[in-house]
């Protein structure tokens, strides 16, 4: 694999509830909207599931998913194609934390920031329709 092994570790507020964001992180139709800057697979069921993989397209550059571990408030990914590495994810009321790792060309943590600021608009504004 060509690039650099880089890391990101965010944790964040969110004005949101835990059962919002696990649907948000968990659910392909709510997934495609706020991770507006990749393109996923058409391909995915209603609710990711332990041994499902996907890809992703980050302009010309792919990224195959396959989902590891799925609980009531983490979501675990190994990434491989575009990024050598893993994608971590927990929640609860009120809060994100995600740990990405992996071997790339792309800008890790600047993708890595800029999708979980996505994601903040985004369950924000859902869980207040939800009101």
């Amino acid at each position: 694999m060509l690039g650099n092994f880089q890391k990101s570790q965010l944790r964040i507020e969110i004005d949101a509830s835990a059962n919002t964001i696990r649907e948000s992180l968990l659910l392909p139709d709510k997934l495609k909207k706020w991770l507006f800057m990749s393109r996923l697979s058409s391909e995915m069921p209603a609710e990711l599931y332990p041994g499902f993989e996907f890809t992703s397209w980050n302009g010309p550059i792919s990224v195959q998913h396959s989902v590891d571990v799925v609980g009531d408030n983490c979501l675990r990914l190994i990434l491989s194609q575009g990024i050598d590495g893993f994608h971590e994810w927990y929640w609860g009321e009120g809060w994100v934390q995600s740990r990405l790792e992996g071997i790339t060309v792309l800008p890790l943590a600047l993708g890595h920031s800029l999708s979980l600021l996505s994601l903040r608009q985004f369950v924000a504004i859902a869980d207040n329709k939800k009101m």
